[in-house]
């Protein structure tokens, strides 16, 4: 097997193309993103400009006494956890995230493929392309000047 061959049935070649061209995708709407979030903040600073400030000594003051409340509730919920819950807890993520992202690699080399064999193609596209006998021409005949052709003669080249 070639080099070009393993690589081609490789997994992990496909799910870095993949990846590839998924970062290519996102990077590509960057620019839009970050245009539509500088209008909106822009419009939104000055629409709130004066309310900002009020609102924000209310809230403070609403945090402070949601954090007040809770903090009794979290240590009632402390004593209910069992330890022994944890370990089985744990490994249920644990055996989540793998599958998750046993997935997302799944996801990402067939992207791959699609892009590995779309390149695959154009290479040989291009490659037939240069591969192609170029079109065969006459060989250029001499041309007759106008008062030649109109006297049926042809020019001469030697000196008197």
């Amino acid at each position: 097997m070639t080099l070009a061959s393993n690589l081609r049935e490789n997994k992990a070649v496909y799910a870095v193309a993949g990846a590839g061209d998924f970062a290519v995708e996102k990077i590509r709407e960057v620019p839009e993103q970050v245009t539509k979030y500088q209008y909106r903040a822009r419009e939104t600073a000055t629409k709130y400009q004066g309310e900002v400030l009020e609102t924000a000594a209310k809230y403070r003051e609403q945090v402070r006494e949601t954090v007040d409340r809770y903090r009794g509730e979290v240590s009632r919920y402390q004593e209910r956890v069992d330890a022994k819950d944890l370990p089985g807890a744990a490994v249920a993520y644990a055996t989540h995230f793998g599958t998750r992202a046993f997935e997302f690699l799944d996801e990402l080399a067939e992207r791959g493929k699609k892009v590995v064999h779309r390149e695959a193609a154009e290479v040989a596209e291009i490659t037939e392309a240069d591969a192609r006998p170029a079109p065969k021409t006459r060989p250029a005949q001499p041309r007759r000047t106008t008062q030649a052709k109109a006297t049926g003669q042809s020019r001469s080249t030697t000196k008197k």
